[in-house]
């Protein structure tokens, strides 16, 4: 994500989007004094407060910010935080520009395309005078990356012909097209409509295109077939492994490491926490990352069933402990101590015919979307409920990645912006969303059962940190 530079208030030119040819024409726009005398963003600055409601210092994303007068206005009479935004510098009033210099906590300017992703995202946003001069075929991504980038937009756009463009020969408004027409491009957007209203010669909304995280990650994040889901639980419960049976509920403080970014910052308190004596609990590819920084012996707990899964058990230690799902691919099984693997069963619905006659006891635990959530059902029902959270971040990290160590299989994956309570906005790939969401549904169904602590400044630690009441929102794209 880019940020700003010095105290200069700039953010570096973005190598995307150069080369528009629209730009050119409004650089030559913005060189004519009479061109900025009118800001419409500076007219429907007290509009978009009094239907918004922002709370103060709270972040805005101003669209297309031309002379920044707007911006300058919600800045001064919201006491909001705003990025300014557009595709040429000289739009700047110079006042604006001394501001982005003096004020550069409240006021700042990034020089990028609309036509291509917003590389910001905030709380709010507002686009007024824009959106009529984005050509046709531009209109549907423009859109999609004003109402990805910002969780609340407000738009003013303009429903009549320009006038000023005959002094360059040029038309400034290339989309004009009446309040009903807009609207119908929200709708098929399936925004919420906040408020919107239909003047003489513009078109007035405030939206979201944000939704619960479960719309988007629909059907559960399934990601293997259910013939083949049953197949592995066929072979490994036929293979004569010992299971999972409930124990008492003990004080022993426990560190489940998930595959976050955040992860190796933590490493050497991980040492310590484990020389005090709390069990360590691997996630997934977590294994081969303890292994490397010689936090073994560690228990092992895996539920994914995909085949490719089997390097997670590798090498092989027979001081450690594993926790394998049924449902896991049985070459994640191979070779493993037969006294120190036990397998588990979720899904039990898909399952429990194919069960129930190698156990005919047994305890199934619910079955969440990811493998920390599951592993914590897991753990309590083994009787444990102290959890210290290390790299379990539920959102990419600094740089945009998504694990601490090399996972591939997750590379090509798209990230979505996801908002919690409070307004905070992190990037996540749908699994991650899933599991927040999971997340705080879990923490205030096992409130009174679990203590947990989560490291790190992540989606997680955010929700935490928010009491387990936030809304988990996110933008799905198209």
């Amino acid at each position: 994500m880019t940020t700003p530079i010095g105290t200069q208030g700039y953010v570096p030119q973005l190598a995307v989007g150069a080369g528009n040819p629209e730009a050119a024409k409004y650089g030559k726009l913005w060189a004519m004094p009479e061109y900025r005398e009118t800001a419409p963003g500076e007219l429907m600055a007290t509009t978009f407060l009094k239907q918004v409601h922002p709370n103060p210092k709270s972040k805005v994303i101003d669209f297309g910010c031309g002379t920044g007068r707007g911006a300058l206005a919600l800045a001064a009479f919201g006491d909001l935080d705003v990025t300014m935004i557009d595709f040429v510098r000289n739009c700047l009033d110079p006042e604006i520009q001394q501001a982005c210099e003096t004020q550069s906590h409240m006021l700042r300017f990034l020089k990028a395309d609309l036509e291509w992703p917003i590389p910001v995202t905030t709380e709010y946003g507002y686009c007024t005078d824009v959106m009529e001069h984005i050509p046709p075929e531009k209109v549907d991504q423009v859109l999609d990356n004003i109402l990805q980038a910002a969780r609340h937009v407000f738009f003013s756009i303009s429903t009549v012909d320009d006038i000023f463009g005959a002094k360059i020969g040029e038309t400034l408004h290339l989309t004009v097209q009446p309040y009903s027409w807009w609207l119908m491009q929200f709708a098929r957007r399936e925004c919420v409509i906040h408020w919107s209203q239909e003047l003489s010669s513009a078109a007035l909304f405030y939206v979201s295109a944000w939704q619960r995280v479960e719309r988007v990650v629909d059907g559960g994040l399934l990601n293997e077939t259910n013939e083949a889901i049953r197949e592995n639980v066929r072979i490994n419960c036929a293979a004569g492994w010992q299971q999972v049976r409930p124990h008492e509920r003990n004080d022993q403080e426990v560190m489940i490491l998930g595959g976050g970014p955040s992860l190796p910052q933590f490493l050497e308190e991980i040492r310590r926490q484990k020389a005090a004596g709390l069990a360590c609990v691997t996630l997934n590819g977590v294994y081969g990352w303890a292994f490397e920084q010689g936090l073994f012996p560690v228990t092992q707990v895996m539920v994914d069933s995909r085949a490719f899964n089997a390097r997670f058990t590798k090498p092989i230690d027979t001081r450690n402990l594993y926790l394998i799902a049924s449902q896991c691919h049985p070459s994640v099984l191979e070779g493993l101590p037969k006294d120190r693997t036990y397998l588990w069963h979720t899904m039990f619905d898909l399952i429990h015919d194919l069960v129930e006659p190698h156990y005919p006891a047994m305890w199934p635990v619910y079955s969440c979307t990811t493998v920390l959530n599951t592993s914590m059902l897991l753990l309590r029902m083994l009787g444990f409920g102290r959890f210290h959270l290390y790299g379990c971040d539920s959102c990419l990290g600094p740089e945009q990645q998504h694990h601490a160590s090399a996972q591939p299989e997750n590379d090509a994956t798209v990230a979505i912006p996801v908002s919690v309570t409070g307004g905070r906005i992190f990037w996540c790939h749908p699994w991650m969303a899933a599991q927040a969401q999971q997340f705080i549904e879990l923490i205030k169904f096992l409130g009174h059962e679990i203590e947990v602590a989560v490291y790190g400044d992540g989606l997680l630690k955010a929700i935490l940190d928010a009491g387990a009441e936030a809304s988990v929102l996110a933008h799905e794209g198209e």
